[in-house]
């Protein structure tokens, strides 16, 4: 089932999640529903909270940029109760992002290149992991999510003033989508 995504603005976009216990119901089937939320939306990730759910759970699929990135070639994962326990800053690099959440808006966000996570997968078994590349850019993205961070809020004073008028927009329901959204008020 497609999801409505969550828009720059809504309260749960700003509240940390929690992890989820073992007997958590039905699992499977949101990771499925936000799959087929995310492939409706062309989305590579998306965070449970921007299905408007406070919980710390990820899916991504990288497959769509294997030809740019041939290692993603079939790569498609759900983290459960993922954490970013190491940044390694000995590497960083500037890349646009853009957000489903916030749509319309890209911007440039520098960050490690190297990332140690620990998650659990859908089968609920352990991970810890060094993670490099673009996966981690990408993770470090959604995982700011169940922190309540979004990438807008790492770009610079600048940059942040100069975009302040469509994240305001966005707030009041001014924007257009192909996706079904929920937004943060209705205009």
């Amino acid at each position: 089932m497609v999801l409505p995504i969550y828009i720059y603005g809504h309260p749960v976009l700003r509240k940390k999640t929690v992890d989820i216990d073992k007997d958590y119901p039905d699992l499977d089937v949101l990771v499925n529903n936000m799959f087929e939320t995310m492939d409706a939306s062309d989305g590579i990730g998306l965070a449970a909270p921007q299905v408007g759910l406070s919980i710390r759970v990820v899916v991504i699929d990288l497959d769509v940029l294997s030809e740019e990135f041939p290692e993603y070639k079939g790569f498609r994962n759900a983290y459960i109760n993922p954490h970013i326990v190491e940044y390694d800053d000995t590497q960083t690099s500037s890349m646009e992002e853009g957000c489903l959440s916030v749509p319309g808006i890209h911007e440039k966000v520098t960050r490690p290149t190297r990332i140690r996570v620990k998650y659990e997968d859908v089968e609920r078994n352990e991970h810890d992991e060094w993670i490099e590349g673009y996966l981690a850019r990408v993770m470090q993205h959604e995982f700011d999510h169940l922190d309540a961070h979004i990438f807008v809020d790492k770009v610079s004073p600048l940059r942040k003033q100069l975009i302040k008028n469509k994240l305001r927009a966005l707030m009041q329901g001014k924007y257009s989508c192909a996706y079904k959204t929920k937004p943060a008020r209705r205009s």
